[in-house]
């Protein structure tokens, strides 16, 4: 071995320690400034933790390119699917054989749609989801299998709170209060057997808790009214939600059902234009004769509903006087007569059962009229009554066997309208038998 070899060797081996030492000292220094660090975890450290994945519609789609867009006006499918170079095959395949899940001929301009492609410079396409609407959307695989699915999104809902008092119409108090649009319909349906919305006076007032719906965060619509304290000509009625027997109806603080026989009036009129009276003067004939009902006066077209449930015993034409006339036989007591109709309702005949609130005819001035208005009548044992005075009794109240339950949600909710602000939702109290107890009382 040459002596320079030799000494290299040598060298070598009198500087590894020396090597493996400065190694090891920097490992520490390393080791211990983030053995040092606040919130340190050697376990953490060791660990690679994964981020969130993306969804889209239930979809992941951090491997995939996606693309968003709006139906334009007079775009086809066909059109659509093709700038994507997806094959007419393909898009007659959907359009042939997917009607039951949507109709893809039906797509609407300004609908969102998504086409979820692969994420690589081909672009190819793998699903396209259309939105039907604000919930409802359609998902389309367009690989091999070309299967379709419709789903809807999750619906939030939370308790909403409006009230107002009626200067002109329910329907602009409930606006001009932040309320939702269909408040005031819903509204209109609780009260309906109380109240005469078209009698509402200037100063009655409201105050409604109620379902609120959201999608996205954003609010789509409202669910039932749960409960509400209304004002009318200084009489206060209220109203709270209750299910029993599964049907959901609206009861007042003693459990009396507000739902009543018979409805306060057939339609949404504009005015009374005559009422029930033993000697009137008839404006077309010029004589006077009783009149033993009450004329509504509304546009032509307005739908005229039964005010209660029962069966057409009468459907007819009267051309000297009633024209269009329908009869309806509620129960061996009451009998109601709808006259001057334009037309009939689809279905309408002699013998048909009808429901409280079934549309039955449309106004008009057919037979003896001098303009568009509906000739109501009742008649109790056979005799007219006036309809403005008759008292309609109620349906069914709350069960003694659910009067105590139901107590305790009233008591709840008219406390809560006497509270200020949005309440919490109403929650059963646990049995006692379902809490945590301790086996001993503590010392």
């Amino acid at each position: 071995m040459s002596r320079n070899r030799l000494r290299w060797r040598r060298v070598l081996l009198l500087a590894a320690p020396v090597i493996l030492l400065a190694l090891l000292i920097t490992y520490c220094n390393r080791y211990c400034s983030h053995h040092d660090e606040p919130g340190y975890n050697e376990e953490i450290m060791d660990t690679i933790v994964p981020s969130e994945p993306n969804y889209l519609y239930g979809i992941c789609v951090d491997s995939m390119y996606v693309e968003e867009g709006q139906i334009q006006k007079g775009q086809f499918l066909s059109s659509l699917f093709a700038s994507k170079g997806i094959s007419p095959k393909v898009t007659d395949h959907i359009a042939r054989n997917h009607k039951d899940v949507f109709d893809v001929s039906k797509i609407r301009s300004g609908n969102r749609y998504y086409f979820l492609m692969t994420n690589d410079t081909l672009e190819t396409p793998l699903f396209w989801i259309y939105e039907i609407d604000r919930r409802n959307y359609a998902l389309f695989s367009l690989t091999d299998s070309l299967t379709a699915w419709r789903f809807q999104k999750d619906l939030e809902v939370n308790l909403a709170r409006t009230s107002g008092v009626i200067t002109s119409s329910l329907w602009n108090a409930v606006i001009a209060n932040g309320g939702d649009a269909n408040l005031a319909v819903h509204l209109s349906d609780v009260y309906a057997w109380t109240i005469d919305f078209f009698g509402i006076q200037e100063g009655d007032c409201f105050d409604v808790v109620y379902d609120r719906q959201f999608i996205d965060g954003q609010p789509v619509g409202m669910g039932e009214v749960v409960c509400c304290n209304f004002v009318h000509r200084g009489d206060t009625i209220r109203a709270i939600a209750y299910e029993q027997d599964g049907i959901l109806g609206f009861y007042n603080e003693k459990g009396e059902n507000l739902r009543k026989a018979f409805l306060k009036a057939p339609l949404n009129y504009r005015r009374i234009s005559s009422t029930f009276s033993n000697n009137r003067y008839h404006p077309v004939l010029k004589i006077y004769r009783p009149h033993h009902g009450v004329d509504y006066a509304a546009p032509a077209g307005t739908p005229v509903s039964s005010i209660g449930d029962g069966v057409v015993i009468k459907k007819a034409y009267q051309a000297g006087g009633a024209g269009y006339y329908l009869k309806i036989k509620h129960n061996a007591t009451y009998t109601t007569s709808y006259m001057h109709l334009q037309g009939y309702a689809k279905g309408i005949a002699e013998g048909v059962r009808v429901k409280q609130g079934q549309v039955i005819g449309y106004v008009g001035s057919t037979g003896v009229a001098t303009g568009p208005h509906l000739d109501f009548r009742v008649y109790k044992d056979g005799t007219a009554i006036d309809p403005l005075k008759m008292e309609s009794p109620p349906a069914d109240p709350i069960k003694k066997a659910d009067m105590e339950q139901f107590t305790k949600v009233a008591r709840y909710w008219m406390k809560a309208l006497q509270e200020p602000g949005v309440p919490e939702p109403y929650q059963e109290p646990a049995p006692l038998d379902s809490l945590e107890m301790p086996l001993y009382p503590p010392a």
